[in-house]
């Protein structure tokens, strides 16, 4: 029985994998849900799951949620040092980072040194500290769990694949609401059209992220971490059907592909049954749904902040942390209607120029590096 931490489960991936782990109650088993504000429907999952914790991370929603709670033996907590602290208790064998941006750094770390198995849907984390959290999967013999749909087939493609060294690996990018679309088109981009996306249902700030390309940029350099590559075996390639979910090609020319419906709930899925595969009702793929399949390489001129991630990626330090901060921020800013789309990759990029290049950094540098980041990019918005 996986006894499951499930931090964020207000969110669209948390949502999600209650569906899943509804579908198998012999196998799985909620102990604590997290929320950040999404009061709510927090209360609604706790009143259907009867999980042993409940946390509230904004402190102003605390005691509408103990309050509702009440009845039931149910133990509500709020802060976030209270989500950093539950993925240690000895009743959680098993930790789902679905929180969004920043915020799931020091829990994934909390959990990795509590010595839990962690299943991450939270890229951020990666993308901010990656050598570091790496690091202490490896001292603490904990194999990190992709749930991204990307590197979840990355992952499903290396199984059997010990012996075989990679060449390179793509990631497939749907391209988002705008794909083809100009520099000059892109000008005139409103939040609503932003917040369309061809095909997957996802949280606003990872739809803009999609939008403009950054989130295909942190993944490349999640990939990095998660799979021990180099710059140049990272490659991001368009398949704007979203069935193939990511390739390897190994040395010998030979690739994989990893395929299916763009669904989240399969890539969720295989991290809690990993190493085993099990039953799941969701639909099936059909070939004759989908008689041809297109690829094209992303416009880096036009998405600068596919650009700049991938020069994050290869000067690393603290370049990738400063990138998602300021990302964070302009995306902030512009899901408020308070900038236009294309201040979101000037925004970052000024930002990236005006902190200094660290390299190597302990948990305090990263945290610092992420507040001035912030800080600048607030004054950039």
């Amino acid at each position: 029985m996986k006894q499951i931490a499930l931090l964020g489960s207000t969110g669209s991936i948390g949502r999600q994998t209650i569906d899943v782990v509804e579908q198998h109650p012999e196998k799985y088993e909620i102990i604590a849900l997290t929320a950040n504000n999404n009061y709510n429907l927090l209360i609604k999952q706790a009143k259907k799951l009867n999980p042993l914790y409940v946390i509230i991370a904004n402190d102003e929603h605390y005691l509408k949620v103990k309050d509702a709670l009440s009845d039931l033996p149910i133990k509500v907590l709020s802060g976030y040092s209270a989500v950093n602290e539950i993925v240690k208790l000895d009743e959680i064998n098993f930790v789902i980072v679905a929180l969004v941006g920043y915020s799931g750094l020091l829990p994934t770390l909390e959990a990795i040194t509590a010595k839990k198995q962690v299943a991450l849907a939270n890229k951020e984390a990666l993308v901010v500290a990656g050598e570091l959290i790496t690091e202490k999967a490896h001292q603490n013999n904990i194999k990190l769990l992709p749930i991204d749909s990307e590197h979840s087939a990355i992952f499903q493609c290396l199984q059997g694949e010990v012996h075989s060294e990679i060449e390179k690996i793509y990631l497939t990018a749907s391209g988002g609401p705008f794909r083809g679309w100009t520099h000059e088109q892109l000008k005139t981009v409103t939040l609503k059209q932003a917040l369309k996306h061809p095909n997957w249902s996802m949280g606003g700030k990872i739809t803009i992220d999609s939008a403009t390309m950054m989130n295909k940029g942190l993944e490349m350099i999640e990939a990095k971490w998660l799979f021990d590559l180099s710059t140049s075996q990272i490659d991001v390639i368009v398949h704007q059907q979203s069935i193939i979910h990511s390739i390897v090609q190994f040395v010998d020319g030979s690739m994989k592909a990893q395929m299916g419906l763009p669904d989240m709930r399969h890539p969720i899925q295989y991290s809690l049954s990993y190493p085993n595969r099990v039953y799941s009702p969701f639909h099936r793929f059909s070939f004759l749904d989908y008689p041809q399949l297109n690829f094209e390489y992303p416009d880096y001129e036009v998405f600068k902040n596919l650009q700049l991630a991938v020069y994050a990626l290869k000067k690393g330090g603290n370049v990738p942390c400063v990138l998602n901060a300021a990302n964070e921020v302009a995306v902030k800013y512009f899901l408020h209607q308070k900038i236009d789309f294309l201040t979101i990759p000037d925004i970052v990029e000024k930002t990236m120029e005006k902190v200094d290049f660290k390299e190597h950094l302990t948990i305090e540098d990263y945290v610092e590096t992420d507040r001035l980041a912030r800080q600048i990019a607030e004054n950039f918005a």
